[in-house]
């Protein structure tokens, strides 16, 4: 194979590159276009979704260029034009770019990006921007469910062994801690993005000694501030349990130490867990926490706990990294609207005889409407560009498709959601940490109701058009199907 360096300008469909060769010989490479990105369902049936993956987007958009090899590779098809091709050697995006923050609760049909640029730009980072988009976006959202799940336990992701490769393991686990985890095993993870990695023994390390007492006392003795002790590579209660607790009275409390930890990886969970408990309690080790493992989710997580299961922190691997009960988010990238040679913006729709795949039209923006007395988010507006809400007057939103279904909004507080991130060209946006990023995410959930973030049969958050959009949408809905 050959040896490539990673641009990953050229990780596009390639139908964007046969487009903008065309968009390039028909004289519309300087045309002026706006393209959404949003998503259409929220993963596992939920009620809400995190946006994750914007630091990832600029850092790409910032690297956009095509090295010689990657021109020279193109000229090899025989199907581009010479001319384009020289035009590749000067390419940078030199357009506009909005976008939600990172750990930012969204909604379904509401951009979550939005590019405008010449047509070329905005057609060659549609795969980078969905891929990063819907992958982040998936395990941030999977990963607060998980954590809520735990109730106020630590959940460590465990995963990168499961993971769709090297970049999906990193990746993975800086979206999870986005989404609420409190530390990741991904070593790599934690030098690039700062997520806390931690980690304390396999069963091979208790397999590895002549018997499991002597196992767990070497680790105690070398590791005597982070004894965390796998209980279960031969029977829990009748070996693992009585070895630890030898272990701890041996080698930790004559140094004063109390701070120790098990963690169980197979078996009845529940019932062990309740066992260990008052084995634990009775040898006088109640500080003792209890980590339990083995391909968790928030609906085992969650049955457990309801169940009695005494736990004190969770490992989720291979159902976090993966996302393995719904694993596409499935957010698009569709044109919304263009520019005519005038500088005026001429909206676009795409039609579809599924409804859900009908596109909302023009350049928008998002509102995000709160309550002044509970301080709760009650509904996103999705507006016209230039659109403008005064919150010292009433609002009224309706339903998009149910138009019947109207309130009024008073003493509310109107928060634009999309934020410049490019401006011709140029980073015009201060990155956050991750550690601000994860605790917007947390503000941002603790704005939402109970009944929105309910894992079955969530509220269905309202995002509304306002009356103007929604006009619009309709007189080109009925113009594309005739009706007068």
């Amino acid at each position: 194979m050959k040896d490539i360096s990673r641009n990953l300008t050229m990780l596009c469909d390639f139908y964007e590159l046969t487009m903008s060769n065309g968009y390039f010989q028909n004289g519309m490479k300087d045309k002026t276009v706006y393209f959404d990105v949003f998503y259409r369902k929220n993963p596992d049936g939920g009620g809400y979704a995190i946006a994750a993956g914007l630091e990832q987007i600029i850092e790409y958009v910032r690297d956009l260029h095509f090295d010689q090899d990657d021109i020279e590779f193109l000229r090899s098809k025989n199907i581009f034009n010479e001319e384009f091709l020289e035009y590749l050697k000067n390419f940078r995006f030199t357009g506009d770019m909005w976008a939600v923050p990172e750990g930012t609760i969204v909604f379904p049909g509401e951009p979550i990006m939005i590019v405008r640029s010449n047509a070329i730009e905005a057609q060659f980072i549609e795969t980078f921007v969905l891929l990063t988009f819907n992958h982040q976006s998936l395990i941030a959202t999977k990963a607060s469910r998980i954590v809520r799940a735990a109730n106020g336990r630590p959940v460590s992701e465990f995963g990168s062994r499961r993971a769709h490769g090297a970049d999906a393991a990193m990746l993975g686990a800086r979206a999870a801690y986005i989404g609420g985890v409190a530390s990741s095993a991904c070593t790599i993870s934690d030098e690039l993005y700062g997520v806390p990695a931690g980690g304390t023994m396999a069963h091979s390390w208790v397999q590895m000694f002549d018997d499991e007492y002597t196992a767990f006392k070497t680790y105690c003795e070398i590791y005597p501030e982070n004894a965390t002790l796998l209980v279960d590579t031969y029977n829990v209660l009748k070996s693992g349990i009585p070895n630890a607790i030898k272990a701890f009275k041996e080698v930790l409390l004559p140094r004063g130490i109390k701070k120790c930890g098990i963690r169980i990886d197979s078996g009845d969970v529940t019932y062990l867990t309740r066992k260990a408990r008052k084995m634990l309690d009775d040898a006088g080790f109640t500080e003792c926490r209890i980590v339990v493992s083995n391909s968790l989710d928030e609906y085992l997580i969650r049955d457990m706990l309801l169940q009695g299961a005494k736990i004190d922190a969770f490992g989720v691997g291979e159902r976090l990294i993966t996302a393995k009960s719904d694993p596409v988010f499935g957010a698009v990238y569709k044109l919304a609207a263009v520019e005519d040679e005038n500088g005026n913006i001429i909206p676009k729709i795409k039609v579809s005889e599924n409804a859900a795949k009908i596109t909302t039209p023009h350049f928008k923006k998002i509102y995000r409407l709160y309550s002044n007395e509970s301080a709760m988010a009650e509904a996103d507006l999705i507006c016209l560009h230039d659109e403008k809400i005064d919150t010292d007057k009433p609002l009224e939103i309706f339903d998009p498709e149910h138009t019947w279904k109207r309130r009024v909004m008073e003493d509310y507080t109107a928060n634009e959601l999309l934020v410049p991130i490019f401006v011709a060209g140029e980073l015009v946006y201060e990155l956050p940490t991750l550690e601000q990023i994860r605790n917007r995410c947390a503000v941002s959930l603790g704005s939402m109701w109970e009944e929105v973030l309910r894992f079955e049969n969530p509220h269905n958050y309202y995002v509304d058009l306002s009356e103007n959009l929604w006009t619009l949408k309709n007189q080109m809905l009925n113009k594309k199907r005739n009706v007068k």
